[in-house]
């Protein structure tokens, strides 16, 4: 059976499109999914520090092709995707989430909901009144969840995963491994990752 690692967070559109996306495929081609939550911004800090520079500089003629890449993809997946009033958001407490409700049969329904709230009603998941009414709202106890993220053996999961990506040779989300070496980064490789996932590359 083949297997697909998918190291994502929430924070970005992009993977937000992937995370949607990827879910039919896995079903058509019956592969193994490992659901790898990360934090971003600590691949970033690592090795993408131009990211920084680009969001503080950002060419126009990029920065209007960008805007209308993100149009096209979110009418043809057929997502709401808006302009969230805080981004960059810190993310690092919803993605301890997304760990910790892993265990309990939940991620992906949390995932969805994160994305869903960050993306689509513009609300920042960095706050622990948006993050609690998230968790209510797929059937995740606030305070057994906010208590959980504080855990020291979450943050290490949420940290060793962020490392793993990067000494693999990631630099930003989504990260999609295939089988375990054969890497694809951004949402437009998605077809690349099914013909492999299918024993077609």
């Amino acid at each position: 059976m083949a297997r697909l690692e998918f190291f994502f967070d929430c924070s970005s559109p992009w993977t937000y499109l992937a995370f949607t996306q990827v879910q039919p495929i896995i079903a058509r081609t019956k592969a193994e999914i490992a659901w790898r939550p990360i934090l971003v911004g600590g691949v970033f800090n690592a090795v993408n520090q131009e990211v920084y520079e680009r969001r503080a500089n950002p060419d126009p003629r990029k920065h209007r092709y960008y805007e209308k890449d993100l149009r096209d993809w979110t009418r043809h997946v057929g997502l709401a995707i808006g302009r969230p009033p805080v981004f960059p958001v810190r993310s690092f407490k919803a993605m301890r989430a997304v760990i910790a409700a892993e265990p309990l049969g939940k991620l992906l329904p949390l995932a969805k909901a994160l994305f869903e709230t960050y993306w689509g009603d513009l609300e920042d998941i960095s706050q622990d009144d948006v993050l609690t009414r998230v968790f209510a709202r797929v059937g995740l106890d606030p305070n057994e969840m906010m208590a959980e993220i504080a855990t020291d053996s979450i943050k290490n999961a949420l940290r060793a995963n962020t490392d793993e990506l990067i000494a693999r040779g990631g630099f930003g989300s989504p990260t999609m491994f295939v089988n375990g070496d054969d890497m694809y980064f951004g949402n437009d490789r998605l077809p690349l990752v099914e013909a492999a996932l299918a024993g077609r590359a």
